[in-house]
């Protein structure tokens, strides 16, 4: 029988666990997970699916592999008899924003010829396409893209590289794609792979605006950033020193009631508001530096 054991943690907490249990149960081809379960308490689950005895147990191997301590809480599962991955995916259609379209690869044949197609597999790196946060950018981006032109962009955070993605295949520019999870690194440069458009997005590991690659790019035209509310004020700031007098800043992963202060935030760095787009209890900002 199959068993899912979990451990839900704080987002750096959780993804530590992630990798480890990634490595532990690697050569047994075990499928593991990490999953946003609170987006504004940014809360994850980090789950092993482990094939398991009649009678048996691996809750205190989990444990062990996940590098947990005796009072971490472990939840367990017992998951009947069935092709889980053929279910996830007949579950995840496509989502549609403008003329962007985000895909897995069994839905390849459900695209228009006139639309832009993303293909995101589900997997280890956050952004599907399936969250109002994701669809609030990729609308904006089409947006801000066609009218302002830009010609260096940034995606701050870029998780699945969905963003990057939308960008390089819109207006075929080059973008460089961040995040500080060295797993959302590689798992984007796979997506951006799969899409075709691996000599115009770079992808690297990066702790906010401090990277190398980040400070030898910049300025920036645009930048993307789909985080947090709380990293996006906190680094406001850096946001002003690494964008071009008159740049524009799309941002997300914004509940409605925090957007006020999120305006204030970037309005004291010489940003002023060009649009909300809600979505949901989510918005999207677009914003414009000053000259």
């Amino acid at each position: 029988m199959q068993i899912r054991y979990f451990h839900r943690a704080p987002r750096a907490e959780a993804e530590a666990a992630y990798r480890k249990i990634d490595q532990a149960f690697e050569d047994e081809g075990a499928p593991v997970a990490i999953t946003e379960i609170d987006e504004a308490a940014a809360i994850f689950e980090v789950a092993a699916y482990l094939e398991v005895e009649e009678g048996g147990d691996r809750l205190e191997e989990f444990r062990e592999a996940a590098g947990l301590g005796p009072e971490a809480k472990i939840g367990l599962e017992e998951l009947p008899e069935k092709d889980w991955m053929a279910s996830v995916l007949a579950e995840l259609k496509p989502v549609r924003a403008g003329r962007f379209v985000v895909h897995g690869a069994h839905d390849r044949d459900r695209i228009g010829t006139h639309e832009l197609a993303i293909e995101i597999e589900a997997g280890q790196a956050f952004g599907t396409g399936h969250h109002g946060t994701t669809a609030g950018c990729l609308t904006m981006i089409e947006e801000v893209v066609r009218l302002r032109s830009p010609r260096a962009v940034l995606d701050l955070g870029t998780g699945s590289a969905v963003l990057a993605i939308a960008v390089a295949k819109l207006a075929r520019l080059p973008v460089l794609a961040t995040d500080v999870d060295p797993v959302a690194v590689r798992v984007a440069a796979e997506n951006v792979r799969a899409n075709g458009v691996a000599n115009l997005v770079e992808t690297v590991v990066a702790d906010g605006f401090r990277a190398p690659a980040v400070w030898r790019q910049a300025p920036y035209d645009l930048i993307v950033a789909n985080i947090l509310a709380g990293p996006l004020m906190r680094l406001a700031p850096e946001f002003r020193r690494h964008v071009t007098p008159g740049g524009d800043l799309i941002l997300s992963g914004i509940l409605d009631k925090q957007a006020a202060a999120v305006r204030a935030a970037f309005r004291a760095q010489g940003f002023v508001h060009r649009r909300t787009l809600p979505l949901g209890e989510w918005v999207t900002l677009h914003l414009r530096a000053t000259r």
